[in-house]
C-alpha cells in the first residue's frame, strides 16, 4: 500500500471520528437544554399559581404596583405574595429571588480530570 493511500485512509478515519464526535456533542446539547427546562420547572413548582404569576412578572422586572395592575389585585396582595416567594427561596428580596432563578443554569467550575486541559472540557 502506498503512503498516499495510507494517508487517505487515515484522513477518512479522522473525519469519521470527527463526525461521530459532532453528533455526540449535538446530542449532549439537546440533553443540556432538556435539563435546563426541567430545572426551571422544578424551581417554579414550589410556588402557588398566583406566586408563579407574580414571580414571572418579577422576572420581567415589573414593580409591585405594575403587577397589581396587570393581575387585577391589590398591591398588598402582591407584596404578600412576593414575601412568600422570598421566604420559600430563603432570600431577602425579590431581586435575590430573580437572581437565584437566573443562576440556575450556571455551570460549576470543576475539572473532569486534573490532567485534562480546561480548553478540552469546555465544549460550549
Amino acid at each position: 500500500m502506498e503512503k498516499a493511500e495510507k494517508l487517505l485512509m487515515g484522513i477518512e478515519n479522522v473525519l469519521q471520528i470527527a463526525n461521530e464526535l459532532f453528533d455526540e456533542v449535538s446530542r449532549l446539547r439537546e440533553i443540556e437544554e432538556e435539563c435546563k427546562i426541567l430545572k426551571e420547572k422544578l424551581f417554579m413548582e414550589q410556588f402557588t399559581r398566583s406566586e408563579k404569576e407574580v414571580f414571572e412578572l418579577a422576572l420581567d422586572g415589573l414593580s409591585s404596583s405594575k403587577m397589581a395592575e396587570w393581575l387585577f389585585k391589590e398591591r398588598s396582595t402582591i407584596s404578600q405574595q412576593r414575601k412568600d416567594i422570598c421566604k420559600k427561596l430563603g432570600v431577602k428580596n425579590i431581586k435575590e429571588a430573580v437572581l437565584k432563578f437566573q443562576n440556575l443554569h450556571e455551570k460549576p467550575h470543576q475539572e473532569i480530570h486534573q490532567d485534562t486541559p480546561q480548553k478540552l472540557i469546555n465544549i460550549s
